[in-house]
């Protein structure tokens, strides 16, 4: 889970000890003190900048200081009494050009005209269109840490994905129209580079693997699953090509990755989806078919989330009792299996995508609030749907029965409850895929992550 660094900047021109004409000082430490803690409490790693910032000369310093820290998130400005906006607003507008986001924080209270320095700073950044998040609240306010936190964590997010690399093996799969992207514009709106490798690397990778390796594998794999790891020749492609993926995606620096899994692949050497599986599994976000917008919206949700995210078809929906089923093509991490029963191995068993057949991973996901989301565009431009769910599990009785419905019932399935208009969701919904994430959080974080790089939210 990310873990923002963010730097805690005070300002306020009656500093320094200086007391109100009834003697008390403009700027309560024991405020500045309980705010800092409540922020640490809530998860963020505070840099705290030693001088409160009341002269040009102090907020240039600050700011140049802070502009050379490249493992900086995040900035709170917080308002310890008024000041002077000029005196800041050229340090934070050279600042804000870094991508880093920008928090303006007044605890209420109208003893030292901390409410005051708020306003006149926000008027300011709205003055020059300096983006940033506002909040008024206490530190003791859930709600209120709850928005500077969500906010941090967006702008940790986009300066993750900032020079990162997303590799794709393979070129675009099943056709689809819905996943395929512009290198130019995500180098634009993400500054995430797109590197392509040809499968037959991969493949070459693959049986090149030794067995040492392979029985390493093996070792890291069993305690995931409740059987033992099969040992046929199908078995042993599958975990080959979880090792080649692994080898290449360390070798050519990829931070994500996609794969075209078919046709190629998945007809010439074998199923993606035991692989697939795995690599989330550790911490790698990936997508299948060479879909870039449920790659980035996995990465999103794994390196945001409490547990492993999965992609898989938005396989169907009930209307009546907004339920939803998403079933993946075997590929979901063996980490996500619930109480009804422990991950097991299954076949791809699908000729007609991926003639080779391989390993796929057979469970039902364990229960917990959510979101499913997906990365799309519009006429060009892109998009997020997010929309709040629960996960469940049906009773063990009739678990069996509610995976034959879909006709493959040895994929892995994810139920859930869907909290939204479901007309409003059918409407917006962007591909067969759903990327599934876990943590009632993510519904905000994803919405200030939309805001933070000019996307468009869809949040239902």
């Amino acid at each position: 889970m990310l873990t923002p660094k963010v730097a805690f900047v005070v300002y306020g021109v009656h500093k320094d000890g200086l007391l109100d004409p009834l003697g008390t000082p403009f700027i309560d430490e024991n405020v500045i003190a309980a705010a800092k803690q409540a922020l640490r409490t809530a998860g963020l790693e505070l840099v705290e900048h030693p001088v409160v910032l009341a002269t040009k000369q102090e907020a240039r310093a600050c700011f140049a200081q802070l502009k050379k820290m490249d493992d900086l998130d995040a900035v709170v400005l917080f308002s310890g009494t008024w000041v002077w906006a000029a005196h800041l607003i050229g340090a934070v507008r050279d600042f804000a050009m870094s991508g880093r986001g920008i928090v303006l924080w007044t605890v209420p209270g109208s003893q030292g005209w901390r409410p005051v320095g708020g306003w006149v700073m926000q008027a300011a950044f709205k003055e020059i269109g300096l983006a940033h998040r506002f909040v008024y609240g206490h530190y003791d306010e859930a709600r209120a840490i709850q928005r500077i936190v969500s906010y941090c964590r967006a702008s940790a997010m986009k300066h993750r994905l900032n020079m990162s690399t997303l590799g794709a093996f393979g070129g675009r799969g099943m056709g689809q129209t819905c996943g395929v992207a512009d290198p130019s514009q995500w180098m634009k709106v993400f500054g995430i580079d797109i590197d392509t490798r040809d499968v037959t690397q991969l493949i070459a990778t693959a049986k090149a693997v030794t067995a040492e390796e392979l029985e390493a594998a093996r070792r890291h794999i069993q305690p995931y699953f409740a059987e033992p790891v099969p040992e046929d020749e199908l078995a042993e492609r599958s975990i080959r090509l979880y090792v080649a993926l692994k080898k290449m995606v360390q070798q050519e620096r990829f931070d994500f990755y996609t794969i075209q899994s078919f046709p190629g692949m998945g007809d010439d050497y074998g199923a993606t989806s035991f692989a697939q599986s795995m690599m989330l599994e550790d911490g790698v976000a990936t997508s299948t078919l060479s879909d870039f917008n449920t790659a980035l919206t996995t990465k999103l949700l794994l390196d945001l989330g409490d547990e492993r995210p999965y992609y898989g078809d938005l396989q169907h929906i009930h209307k009546t009792t907004r339920e939803a089923k998403i079933i993946g093509d075997g590929a979901c991490p063996p980490s996500l299996a619930g109480k009804v029963g422990p991950a097991r191995f299954a076949q791809h068993g699908i000729p007609t995508e991926g003639a080779a057949g391989g390993l796929a991973v057979d469970l039902v996901c364990k229960a917990g609030e959510g979101v499913l989301a997906r990365l799309g565009r519009r006429d060009g431009r892109f998009e997020m749907v997010i929309v709040r769910c629960t996960v469940f599990e049906p009773p063990a009785e009739l678990i069996e029965a509610r995976r034959r419905e879909c006709g493959i019932p040895f994929w892995p399935h994810a139920f859930v409850t869907l909290h939204c208009d479901i007309d409003a969701l059918l409407d917006a919904w962007n591909n067969e895929y759903a990327v599934l994430g876990y943590g009632s959080h993510l519904y905000d974080e994803l919405q200030d992550f939309c805001e933070l790089t000019g996307i468009q939210a869809i949040a239902l």
